[in-house]
């Protein structure tokens, strides 16, 4: 199959033509001479044949197993549900997701209030989904064909996969198999699970008899054995918040072990059972999904329509999966996990490759990155002590002595790439841990390099701007969001302004900042203010902590405590708490001047109010 589909990639203009994507109606289908797909996918987002949209890679790995997959992208749940009935049922089973976010992140502010686009859908229109659009598909499709099992999947099935709060309803919710009509969830990153499920349904087995499969989440009336962990139950954690913030620990303890327990939690009358996360890809496995044959473009139904989500990194190659830096408010650990899985040399060169030769293509490579830029290739110089490692964070409080942070792999890859024809640059588009450079090692080698990595990444990966993420001046604030010091932000600006004055460059620093995060008051905003305009910066890259599921911060949020300590956390929880502490990154706007002094006065701050306006009479 995967050979015919690389002889038509030679024969003809590939964009454009309908059969070399996965069909998305009958008559592509038809086409191909399908009577019946083995899988169908329904997904909240446009389709895009791209590696970083969930439901091609899951296609695409599908499709290169000998499976007939076929796509139905943002189905109209509105109308008669003709869209969920126009390819018939699936020979095996029908796959389910929100899309590349979770749909409530996608729909609402962190003010609760409507957005008015969307990133995945073509021209940007909004309303294009429903809000849990895992429930709602689900729904119609046990509805119309009860006797097909339905796999979710995607980031919301992925962070809803047990009790958890929404923001956005602000109340605590069971797990998602408790509220929509799935058989199982399959989470974090799904070739490997996705090919076991569609294989044992191959060959007899019943969905509801495959309890054990690593990465997935069931229903169960199984009861907790020797070795699992149990949870407070559903309805303990209602009526009991310091429950849930306990549970939590567990939670994320075993999302980001090698090898995790299986995880009970009691909801309703039913048992909730999250088996462990697999270790992480080898460098042959992620190659392989890499390496299928994407499109790398848009379906041709949207042809004459940009896709925001894609015109962002059309021009961009992931280079790993995973993150070991345990950001309290981040959620890429609970999926992708914390082991860094890296492609090969040759992988990211041939991806590379095939964006240089893309119609549009001007010479510039707009990321070389993944879920932190510089993690490519880092583990722990003895793996079996990461093998019994639970430590959320391989960076916090301190970078871990066991971590090997040598970025010369990543040199290397930088110095290929940029060798290819056609390349006249690559950036880093990602976001860079900047700490995790200048974490000094017990190799003076590994040292030279990683001041090597961080003079040319300054010198020819910044395309005008290198965004970083400080994300706030308080050590309180910081140690809470499991952040480094801010004096590690001041080093590595001194070495990003030496650099740019060496090299006659004008780049800008962007630093990134967030207000409202657990342990964050006003004070610590006003002194996040003025010191920011002591080093010269207006902000613009800022935003209000939102609360999301599966993230120990949006487990302080809700709960009030610590999920490790057990410690309280005043947390700004109102609309007037937020705006006061927003207002603090716009001290330089005349309308914010007044109630900033009146709010400085009131926290017995005179010294702040003379540090951000030292020239002018109070009000």
């Amino acid at each position: 199959m995967l050979s015919e589909i690389n002889k038509q990639h030679s024969a003809i203009e590939p964009r454009f033509d309908k059969k070399l994507y996965l069909p998305t109606t009958r008559e592509e289908m038809d086409r191909l001479g399908w009577e019946q797909a083995d899988v169908i996918l329904f997904s909240g987002d446009a389709y895009v044949d791209h590696p970083s949209f969930g439901a091609a890679v899951i296609g695409r790995t599908l499709q290169a197993a000998g499976y007939k997959v076929a796509i139905v992208p943002q189905p109209n749940w509105r109308d008669d549900l003709r869209d969920f009935k126009k390819l018939g049922k699936p020979r095996l089973f029908f796959g389910v997701s929100a899309g590349a976010m979770d749909s409530m992140v996608n729909h609402y502010t962190a003010n609760r209030r409507l957005r008015h686009d969307d990133a995945y859908t073509a021209g940007g229109r909004h309303g294009m989904r429903p809000d849990m659009p895992t429930i709602v598909y689900s729904g119609i499709l046990k509805e119309l064909w009860p006797d097909v099992p339905v796999i979710a999947g995607g980031i919301e099935a992925s962070l809803r996969r047990v009790a958890h709060y929404d923001y956005w309803e602000d109340r605590l919710r069971p797990s998602l198999l408790a509220e929509c009509k799935a058989d199982m969830i399959s989470y974090g990153m799904g070739e490997r699970t996705i090919l076991e499920l569609a294989s044992r349904l191959d060959n007899g087995e019943k969905i509801g008899d495959m309890k054990d499969v690593m990465q997935t989440a069931i229903l169960t009336d199984e009861e907790p054995g020797e070795g699992d962990i149990t949870l407070a139950s559903y309805e303990e954690c209602l009526k009991d918040k310091k429950k849930q913030s306990r549970n939590f620990k567990f939670i994320e303890e075993e999302s980001n072990k090698m090898h995790g327990s299986a995880i009970f939690q009691k909801t309703g009358k039913k048992w909730v059972k999250i088996n462990p996360m697999l270790p992480p890809m080898t460098t042959e496995e992620i190659d392989r999904s890499f390496d299928l044959p994407y499109m790398r473009t848009p379906h041709p139904r949207y042809k004459g329509k940009n896709i925001p989500a894609y015109d962002m990194i059309r021009h961009s190659v992931c280079m790993h999966r995973g993150c070991f830096g345990g950001c309290a408010f981040c959620t890429i650990s609970a999926h992708q996990g914390k082991f860094i899985a890296s492609r090969s040399k040759e992988s990211i060169i041939r991806e590379a490759k095939q964006v240089s030769e893309m119609h549009d293509f001007k010479g510039y490579i707009s990321d070389l990155g993944g879920p932190s830029a510089n993690m490519y290739a880092m583990s722990g110089h003895d793996k079996s002590i990461c093998a019994k490692c639970a430590r959320p964070s391989c960076l916090h409080p301190k970078p871990c002595p066991n971590l090997n942070n040598d970025h010369s792999p990543l040199l290397d890859v930088y110095k290929a790439v940029d060798a290819l024809t056609g390349v006249k640059k690559s950036f880093i588009g990602s976001g860079v841990r900047y700490d995790l450079a200048m974490a000094q090692s017990k190799n003076p080698d590994i040292n030279q390099a990683n001041r090597r990595y961080i003079r040319e990444l300054i010198e020819k990966h910044v395309s005008g701007r290198l965004k970083v993420a400080p994300e706030h001046t308080s050590d309180v604030v910081l140690d809470c969001m499991r952040k480094p010091s801010f004096d590690k932000f001041r080093e590595f600006k001194k070495i990003f302004d030496r650099v740019n004055r060496e090299t006659g460059l004008r780049q800008q620093l962007i630093p990134y900042f967030i207000s409202s995060h657990p342990a964050c008051r006003e004070e610590n905003m006003a002194e996040l203010a003025a010191i920011t305009k002591n080093l010269n910066f207006q902000l613009e890259q800022v935003q209000d902590f939102t609360p999301t599921p599966m993230t120990v911060a949006t487990e302080i949020y809700y709960t009030g405590y610590h999920p490790y300590t057990g410690e309280k956390v005043y947390t700004a929880r109102t609309e007037k708490q937020k705006l006061a502490q927003r207002q603090f990154f716009f001290w330089y706007k005349p309308e914010n001047r007044k109630s900033i002094i009146d709010e400085l006065r009131k926290l017995h701050r005179p010294d702040l109010i003379r540090a951000l306006y030292p020239n002018k009479s109070n009000p």
